[in-house]
């Protein structure tokens, strides 16, 4: 009797957690509903991971059914934010939403996760990387909260971490500030001591900065201007220039937008007639008489 009465009680507090489930974001395909955590934990009964794994293995198959139908499926993430509430330690989750996440989704509920993630494995510098661009690019972009993800990242003890993800926070502060001010930032940056052994991705960074697109141009008609700025850049850091004049000229080599010129109205085309149509026009109009 007593097992009865424990199977009833679980049967009724799983009910209770569906009635009160959080519904997902609405899409084009059926609603889907997930139970909150809190409500899981008591059918749980301490087997939170387990728990956890159930819900995420019920995802990925949706997920790869997903991929055989060609139907979109839209909710791992939160998935992934239910299984890491019920198991905070559980990586793969992490690992697929920082992965597989559209930098341009408008649904931002892996943003909980990610956070999740980078709070709790900060030596995955992978998982930080895949989640500044998702601030930097989403549909909210935010380049200084991007800056905050990867600033601990320069000077982490980890020597696997390659040079340019060290100094990614600083790529996302330059995009964040005006030309001028990015531009002081750089040649500031570059007599830095802890910047020394960076010097030569300034170069991209300054090129960027002033309005151009690639990295270490060495052919095209941008070469000259990127070489222009390599041996800037070199000259004030070796002292050879006055950090003014640095400045300026730097300043005075930004990309001049090309204005496109601007069609005129089909009312004005048609308006302007010159004297050959109309006389044309008016002898055209005698021969139809005629």
């Amino acid at each position: 009797m007593r097992f009865i009465a424990c199977i009833v009680l679980s049967v009724a507090v799983i009910a209770l957690a569906f009635h009160f489930a959080k519904p997902l974001p609405g899409t084009n395909f059926d609603e889907s509903f997930l139970p909150k955590a809190s409500s899981v934990k008591y059918v749980a009964a301490g087997h939170d991971a387990t728990v956890a794994g159930l819900f995420w293995i019920k995802g990925l198959t949706e997920l790869g059914e997903s991929y055989l139908t060609g139907k979109e499926y839209a909710y791992l993430s939160h998935v992934a934010n239910l299984c890491t509430e019920l198991d905070s330690l559980f990586f793969t989750p992490y690992y697929f939403v920082g992965s597989i996440t559209p930098t341009d989704t408008q649904d931002t509920t892996d943003f909980v996760v990610m956070r999740r993630a980078v709070r709790l494995f900060p030596e995955e510098w992978r998982l930080a990387v895949g989640f500044a661009l998702r601030l930097s690019k989403g549909p909210y972009p935010d380049k200084r909260a991007a800056a905050d993800v990867m600033r601990p990242y320069f000077d982490y003890p980890d020597t696997t971490i390659p040079e340019h993800i060290r100094l990614m926070y600083r790529s996302f502060e330059l995009d964040a500030e005006q030309t001028e001010m990015a531009l002081e930032m750089v040649l500031n940056d570059v007599i830095q001591p802890k910047f020394k052994k960076f010097r030569g991705s300034f170069y991209n960074k300054a090129f960027r900065v002033l309005g151009y697109r690639g990295v270490g141009v060495t052919t095209g008609k941008d070469s000259t201007t990127y070489k222009e700025v390599k041996k800037t850049i070199d000259a004030f850091a070796e002292g050879k220039i006055p950090p003014q004049y640095a400045y300026t000229h730097l300043l005075s080599l930004k990309k001049v937008e090309e204005k496109k010129p601007e069609e005129p109205p089909a009312e004005a085309v048609d308006a302007a007639e010159t004297p050959a149509d109309s006389t044309a026009s008016a002898a055209n109009k005698d021969n139809a008489v005629n």
